[in-house]
């Protein structure tokens, strides 16, 4: 009778659950990633160059079994595929895209016009002297040519220009805006046509959640695809903390970019645990800042409050992206592991950072099942 009533009473249970919630619980087990968002949105990661050169085996494995788009983190800016003006070192790409195509991974190629890591003499003459318009422009056509065409066919898609918008909407003053005007954004989207015209173009920038940046962008992406020139997509670098952005701000951008008829990506996703010197300070490579061993507080291992906190942000923005997965086409990583991310040593170097969503052992988190069986459900 006792074991009657027990089995009665787990059949109650079990029915007393959800059927789609059920369905997902069944369908997560051994699920990678890339496998659980299939048919939503592609998961990627930024690799470096031992990741691109498969000298950490354990990394390699990892990239196969849970990511289906791969981004060069470093290896495709204009510093190191031109560092002198006219000579070309391909190896590091070339190896990425070998890698990318090994494996069956979309591949992205990351970036050609960007602000922060371009060759001094990109700008200057033989005499250390501003170049003109007319010759940073032909500078930079014979680069996006070179660089694109090279791999015509074979990169998904490019981010063309990097971070060229202020937060508050204003345009960055950078040597490409000074020389050239804002019209050198028209130019690189011109010119990455000209060198494939299969291949997907996207502007690529941080802190998007912002009203300011978010305008900004809506009306340069306006005003390219209004002048009859291709950009497919934008770039809403991830980079996240615990208490910024609002989740309401980062889907307002999601909704804007998206009614631009265009594809939203969200491009360089990591959260950060650790305290910041200044708020908000988004992805701005230029500020550093002295080490502080009160900035740098987890040097051995997340409390559980913290890692608590950690899982619930991820959660969210999950949640979003799967909420407008018919509007995102891709999410990406920056970096494959902890140890890989580029926090650990930004805006303060020597930081223990834990940001991503696998732990320095390679292992998943524990928060990363639920965000498996989140994608099997239909929400």
């Amino acid at each position: 009778m006792y074991i009657a009533k027990t089995i009665i009473l787990f059949v109650i249970l079990i029915l007393s659950i959800p059927t789609k919630e059920l369905k997902a619980q069944n369908e997560t087990v051994g699920l990678s990633l890339k496998d659980a968002f299939s048919g939503k949105f592609k998961i990627g990661a930024a690799l470096n160059l031992k990741q691109i050169y498969e000298r950490d085996e354990k990394a390699t494995a990892l990239l196969v079994s849970e990511f289906n788009s791969i981004t060069a983190e470093n290896c495709m800016k204009a510093m190191y595929l031109q560092p002198i003006e006219g000579e070309f070192n391909f190896e590091d790409a070339d190896r990425f895209v070998a890698l990318g195509e090994k494996y069956g991974l979309e591949l992205i190629g990351h970036t050609l016009i960007w602000h922060s890591q371009a060759p001094k003499w990109f700008f200057t003459d033989q005499e250390g002297k501003e170049v003109s318009r007319a010759i940073l422009i032909q500078r930079m056509q014979k680069h996006i040519h070179t660089v694109v065409s090279r791999y015509k066919g074979r990169i998904k898609g490019w981010d063309v220009v990097n971070e060229s918008i202020l937060d508050n909407g204003d345009w960055r003053q950078s040597k490409f805006y000074q020389i050239i005007g804002e019209d050198f954004v028209e130019l690189a989207f011109q010119f990455a046509h000209e060198a494939d015209p299969k291949a997907e173009l996207y502007y690529n920038d941080y802190s998007m959640f912002g009203k300011g940046k978010r305008e900004a962008v809506v009306r340069m992406a306006s005003n390219l695809l209004d002048k009859g020139l291709k950009i497919h997509g934008i770039g809403m670098q991830g980079h996240l903390g615990l208490d910024y952005p609002s989740v309401r701000e980062f889907e307002e951008s999601i909704l804007a970019f998206s009614r631009l008829g265009i594809q939203v990506m969200i491009t360089e996703l990591d959260m950060s645990v650790l305290p910041m010197k200044e708020p908000n300070q988004g992805a701005e490579v230029s500020n550093n800042y002295e080490y502080e061993k009160k900035l740098n507080p987890y040097t051995e291992g997340l409390p559980s409050e913290v890692e608590k906190r950690l899982a619930n942000r991820y959660t969210e923005f999950f949640d979003l992206f799967i909420k407008h997965h018919d509007k995102i086409s891709r999410v990406t990583m920056w970096g494959l592991t902890d140890a890989d991310s580029w926090k650990n040593n930004w805006p303060i170097r020597g930081r223990t950072d834990y940001p991503l969503l696998f732990d320095r052992k390679y292992e998943a988190k524990p928060f990363v099942k639920e965000l498996i069986q989140k994608a099997k459900i239909d929400l």
